[in-house]
């Protein structure tokens, strides 16, 4: 899964810096040297990673207008910073991450790096993958319940099962991850259910190891789509 990113800046320099890092770190690049221009890009298509230099005439509206988005909420602002006035300026920008001017190769690969990482697990967090295995749900009783799941994300999972499940107590999930070498087994709660047999199950406490080997898991399924 490629991520993508754009560069609003005019110095070419900066810019060749920028695109090869972020090539080899699989980030597709799209440049604008105009912040007018790039708002109109952001406006129908959405972006990973937003790189702006804080010295083009205009950027001070434009970063405003990108927190003011709702579509833009998840994108990763990053802007490069090179005189006094920028600098003073940092804190309105709305950036998580910020270059100094000349950027430096070993500058770009430690912030851009910082910067992927921090998109992929906003990205993985909330990623659901679906899947269909068997399930058993253990309530407090020693009752259990046999159901189909249906997908599942770092925080809890859908099932759907024909049996009647007790919203009010706290759960015991367990099931096989395919290809994993853990079985995922979790505390867990019932966080809704319809008529239909569908049930959200919210994960409660899911033991260091096993919450690694499910981050992997969705990590790799997620990269081979």
């Amino acid at each position: 899964m490629t991520l993508s990113s754009m560069v609003v800046s005019r110095d070419w320099q900066e810019v060749s810096v920028l695109e090869c890092i972020l090539g080899s770190l699989h980030m597709d690049v799209a440049v604008e040297e105009e912040p007018q221009r790039a708002l109109a890009r952001l406006s129908k298509s959405k972006v990973d990673a937003l790189i702006v230099d804080c010295d083009l005439n205009g950027t001070n509206h434009f970063l405003q207008e990108v927190q003011r988005d709702h579509r833009q909420a998840n994108t990763v602002p990053l802007v490069i910073v090179g005189s006094p006035q920028s600098r003073n300026n940092l804190d309105a920008t709305g950036a998580l991450f910020a270059f100094e001017k000349p950027i430096s190769v070993e500058q770009a690969v430690r912030t851009l790096s910082a910067a992927r990482n921090l998109i992929l697990d906003g990205r993985l967090r909330y990623h659901r993958e679906g899947l269909n295995v068997p399930v058993t749900l253990r309530g407090n009783r020693h009752a259990h319940v046999e159901g189909d799941l249906i997908n599942v994300s770092q925080g809890g999972m859908q099932i759907r099962t024909d049996d009647a499940v007790e919203t009010t107590q706290p759960v015991r999930v367990s099931f096989d991850l395919p290809g994993a070498k853990l079985p995922l087994k979790a505390q867990a709660e019932i966080a809704w259910q319809d008529q239909r047999g569908n049930v959200g199950i919210r994960f409660v406490k899911v033991a260091p190891r096993v919450q690694r080997s499910l981050r992997l898991w969705l990590a790799q399924q997620y990269f081979a789509n």
